[in-house]
């Protein structure tokens, strides 16, 4: 029984050792990782094991030249490989990176994966890449607010309404009316955007799409009846509509402003758009910016962000505009503050 145990301990440990296609490992780099693993094995031995378990795994022998090369076809039934460095570590960066804007109910279900990655990491020993992982971060671009909370429950139900095309029943918040609405929607698609994720649906009895927060939701069931399909979706097409930008037009506007070296330098490695033009500097430093963009509140914003490193002139609506906020912060600032919000 010892001697069954060992072995089928055996063949799971060489499984977990080979990678799917492209990617090969030869028979003498399997021999020497199951020794350090504590197996005694030969070559031979291992040799037999794969020509058993190739038919039942798809496992696949690259005999071009010698030694062979083994690896998992991309239609394996089954996914024993163990993980690899990059891998790992592109889990641990994705981590700190999605930590921000998923709801915590969201990356419960992922962190067997996160932690498993983090695990693999510190047992790397002398590996370089176990110390990226202690010195390597991902910091978001501006400030994240804190995701807003969405309970287990809840992503449980919406997904699978979402995945089985099943209507569900809800208790929603509206937060423009400031009441709980009940409905019975239509799951069309799933949007996470900053640190907010949305259910896009149709409530019954009407065929426009909406977006509800899943936060939001207060209860939440699958029914047994099919939602009503939405052949013609496109998430993609339905976001760049610009339903979450705040799109003020269809049509894409020429940009055109100076900008400070600083900010040129930014935009010359990361660029505003794919439509983009930057010439200067002028004498008295600046550069003359030149971008099509979407007529949307966000490009807006992120000029606002800019302060005095930006100077637009066009399009004239947002140079409008500008003006018009300007003249009402300077009217906000200059009436004093009330008595008791004075320092004390």
């Amino acid at each position: 029984m010892s001697q069954a145990k060992d072995t089928l301990l055996r063949l799971f440990a060489l499984l977990r050792l080979i990678p799917t296609e492209p990617q090969r490992i030869a028979t003498p780099t399997l021999l020497e990782k199951l020794r350090d693993r504590g197996f005694t094995v030969t070559l031979r031995s291992i040799q037999r094991d794969l020509s058993r378990l190739s038919i039942p795994f798809s496992l696949q022998c690259d005999d071009s030249k010698i030694p062979f090369r083994w690896s998992f076809t991309r239609e394996a039934p089954l996914k024993l490989e163990d993980m690899d460095a990059p891998t790992a570590l592109a889990l641990f960066l994705s981590e700190s990176h999605l930590s921000p804007i998923l709801p915590q109910s969201v990356l419960d279900q992922l962190n067997p994966q996160f932690r498993r990655a983090r695990n693999f990491l510190s047992g790397l020993g002398g590996n370089g890449l176990a110390d990226w992982a202690k010195r390597v971060r991902t910091l978001p671009n501006g400030k994240t607010l804190i995701p807003a909370q969405v309970s287990a429950h809840t992503w449980a139900q919406v997904s699978t309404g979402l995945l089985e095309r099943k209507q569900l029943k809800v208790t929603y918040l509206s937060r423009s009316k400031g009441e709980l609405k009940h409905f019975r929607l239509n799951p069309a698609g799933l949007v996470s955007r900053h640190s907010v994720s949305y259910l896009l649906a149709s409530v019954d009895g009407y065929s426009d799409l909406r977006q509800f927060a899943l936060h939001r939701f207060s209860e939440v069931a699958v029914l047994d009846q099919a939602g009503q399909e939405h052949e013609s979706f496109d998430v993609d097409a339905y976001i760049a509509s610009g339903v979450f930008s705040h799109r003020e037009a269809e049509a894409e506007v020429e940009l055109i402003a100076d900008v400070r070296p600083q900010i040129a330098a930014l935009l010359n490695e990361t660029p505003l758009s794919h439509q983009q033009t930057l010439s200067g500097p002028s004498k008295a430093g600046w550069h003359r910016l030149q971008a099509i963009v979407p007529l949307d509140r966000e490009t807006l914003w992120w000029i606002f962000a800019l302060n005095e490193n930006i100077r637009l002139h066009a399009p004239q609506v947002w140079v409008e505009e500008i003006r018009r906020q300007l003249d009402s912060i300077q009217a906000l600032y200059l009436v004093p503050p009330s008595p008791q919000l004075q320092p004390a």
